[in-house]
């Protein structure tokens, strides 16, 4: 009977060093997850992204996704047996300091079948490198994961295929790609947490913007406010020897070029929101920048009682005529049952270079559009700075608060504000602006509002800001 209670005892003293040595389970139940992180691992898309700055949590996400696809555990998606997956670092060195020294954190010994190494010694794998780690899977079997680093070339990444690949960081296009075709006939997925440092690569065209529109790629940004376990007097510090250029990349996770970008006030996660039903009387109107070989881009723009503004609908197609445009811009409003003028016709903003003819042609596309039931007005505002500090008011006012929003829908809007960037002039890039120029001639048509659009000196300050910093850089770059 001594005998049973003495093993009794020591079970349950070793079920409770266990317990305390489970980081995994301590990850589980919240004492190091934050929310971001449970939006990660939520996610059901199959190329997710975190841009996090230094110390938000990402490399975390990354390590215990990792750990629960091996292990069979994911609380989240279907679990598989015995699945293959690799682990992508920038080197060999940065794999040991980083992602497979996360993944030993969260690996119980007791998990680990076996650890083979590039160098070093098995029975002290976290000071040297490992090439695979198989893992008890909770069905029964074996999980392998595998490391590379980016720094082997594309070919070490050929021939394999996998249920999963977790990049550290940034790879190289190439290798991306690589990675791609090694889950594509398991129908695996692809994860990457990263400081966007680069500048705007691929990452930032092909993740971040999601040019190609992919319905499986998903991101998220963790800043250092998201992580509630960071200590207030290492923030401190570390915000002290940033630079304001260092600080949206390291600390908010933020793509950064030149002069950085226009409407840096823009927050994905604030101002784009699904779309509900606006109320009719809500309806305001349409905005449209003219274009036969570059897109024609319209959007339907809604104002409530507090001055919010809400953009609905858009339109933005390249290479049609009028008629063609026309025929959307009227199928829409009908879907939306917009409303029409006395004289049934739809009324629009649109540039004022739609009123000037041209030796090719008779009308103009004032004229055009008018003779397809829509009375587009070109008398707008252009002035460009204007403009840009009322969109930067409209995004935050004086006191933080935002006051436009974007339907989801509206993606080449959203497109472009992120993608909106000063060039190396004093003014931003002329590049995909379509949607932000009609967005403009918009807000700029509305009544002058006091508690948005404050007065011209501290309007016209928030474009001295921007341009005083590109400025800055630019005779920062001269100096060195």
């Amino acid at each position: 009977m001594k005998d049973i209670s003495k093993k009794l005892k020591l079970l349950q003293e070793e079920l409770e060093n266990r317990k305390k040595n489970d980081n995994l389970s301590r990850y589980n139940t919240g004492e190091k997850k934050h929310q971001k992180q449970l939006l990660f691992h939520q996610c059901p898309k199959k190329n997710r992204w975190v841009f996090g700055g230094n110390r938000s949590g990402k490399t975390e996400c990354g390590a215990v996704e990792t750990v629960y696809l091996a292990r069979g555990i994911h609380p989240y998606s279907q679990n598989k047996p015995n699945i293959s997956g690799w682990v992508v670092s920038l080197s060999k060195q940065v794999q040991r300091d980083v992602a497979q020294a996360k993944i030993l954190h969260y690996l119980r010994p007791d998990h680990i079948e076996k650890i083979v190494m590039s160098s070093g010694r098995a029975d002290s794998a976290e000071s040297g490198i490992i090439d695979f780690i198989l893992v008890r899977n909770v069905f029964g079997g074996l999980s392998k994961i595998g490391f590379k680093s980016c720094d082997q070339g594309r070919e070490k990444f050929q021939g394999s295929s996998l249920d999963f690949v977790w990049f550290d960081e940034e790879p190289p296009y190439d290798i991306y790609q690589e990675c791609r075709m090694r889950v594509l006939d398991r129908g695996g997925i692809i994860f990457g947490t990263m400081t966007p440092l680069k500048g705007l690569t691929w990452v930032y065209n092909q993740i971040y913007l999601n040019e190609a529109n992919d319905d499986e790629v998903w991101y998220i940004q963790m800043e250092w406010a998201d992580n509630p376990y960071l200590d207030s007097r290492e923030l401190e510090n570390l915000t002290q020897t940033l630079s304001e250029e260092e600080l949206e990349s390291r600390r908010y996770g933020k793509f950064m070029q030149n002069g950085g970008m226009v409407y840096s006030e823009f927050d994905e996660k604030i101002h784009v929101i699904d779309p509900f039903t606006i109320p009719l009387e809500w309806y305001d109107n349409i905005s449209i920048d003219p274009g036969l070989n570059n897109p024609l881009s319209a959007h339907w723009y809604a104002a409530d009682y507090d001055n919010n503004v809400y953009v609905i609908e858009e339109h933005f197609e390249k290479g049609r005529d009028v008629d063609y445009h026309a025929s959307k811009i009227k199928e829409k409003s009908a879907r939306l049952n917009w409303h029409y003028s006395q004289n049934g016709m739809l009324n629009a903003l649109i540039d004022s270079a739609a009123s000037q003819r041209t030796l090719a042609s008779r009308k103009n596309v004032v004229e055009l559009f008018y003779e397809n039931g829509i009375l587009a007005n070109p008398r707008v505002n252009k002035d460009l700075f204007s403009g840009i500090s009322l969109v930067k008011r409209y995004l935050k006012d004086g006191e933080g608060k935002a006051h436009l929003f974007i339907f989801r829908n509206c993606v080449n809007l959203i497109r472009e504000i992120k993608a909106y960037y000063w060039s190396d002039g004093d003014r931003p890039a002329k590049t995909d602006d379509h949607c932000l120029d009609e967005m403009r001639y918009y807000l700029m048509s509305r009544p002058s509002l006091a508690n948005i659009y404050s007065p011209a000196s501290a309007s016209k300050s928030l474009v001295q800001k921007d341009k005083a910093k590109l400025i800055k850089n630019k005779k920062n770059n001269w100096q060195r």
